[in-house]
């Protein structure tokens, strides 16, 4: 038996941008003073030079530029690839390319993977337990659905009904009846929406502890 549950938004919330900002803002600042006080004590030594002894210094500054920019034209060039080679694409996915031996600690939510078991689950945890749906586990992820990158942030309840939507579609075993099962749902904050957080996420949760011993979906 399943119950529908309200359901959780997962942890997936932006932290310390007021932080770094002022930092930033710290730094051009002084950054600002620096560079004043150092025109302010080259003003004084032109006034206090010859126009000879000036006009020397201009010239040197002019022959080391063009010798900065002949040494870098001769090793700036762009290197193309070799023919029948193709560049290597970037990496959009924070996830290891072999997430290792079950049970694998320290998993974050965007990581999650369709199927995945879970000990101890905490769907507000910024981290989770995957563990072998063989052994004792309290949740596991049965549906998972995405937003296009660009559609507009379309409010938390949407995301929920999506959510809801996702896990009432979602095929389970007959297994499912041997538990006291709820649904736990998973959205993003307006936040994470900005930081391209677009998946909604169905889990199904017992509520007595690690007591599910197999995979709920086929």
């Amino acid at each position: 038996m399943i119950r529908s549950d309200a359901g959780q938004q997962g942890s997936r919330g932006r932290r310390g941008t007021q932080d770094a900002k002022g930092a930033a803002g710290a730094a051009l600042a002084g950054a600002g003073k620096i560079a004043s006080q150092k025109a302010t004590q080259l003003g004084g030594w032109v006034r206090r030079q010859s126009p000879a002894r000036i006009g020397a210094a201009v010239a040197a500054v002019v022959v080391l530029g063009l010798l900065i920019w002949w040494l870098a034209s001769l090793g700036g060039g762009t290197k193309q690839p070799a023919a029948g080679v193709s560049p290597a694409p970037a990496s959009t996915s924070s996830a290891p390319a072999s997430r290792g031996p079950l049970p694998l600690e320290g998993v974050g939510p965007l990581d999650f993977l369709l199927g995945d078991c879970f000990k101890d689950f905490d769907p507000e945890a910024p981290t989770s337990t995957v563990v072998d749906c063989t052994t004792g586990h309290s949740a596991q992820l049965v549906a998972i659905e995405h937003y296009a990158d660009g559609d507009s942030y379309p409010g938390r309840d949407p995301l929920k009904q999506k959510a809801l939507d996702a896990c009432k579609a979602a095929p389970l075993t007959e297994k499912q009846s041997d538990y006291v099962l709820s649904y736990k749902l998973a959205y993003p904050s307006s936040t994470s929406w900005d930081n391209g957080d677009r998946r909604v996420d169905c889990y199904v949760t017992a509520d007595t502890g690690n007591v599910i011993m197999e995979s709920l979906i086929p």
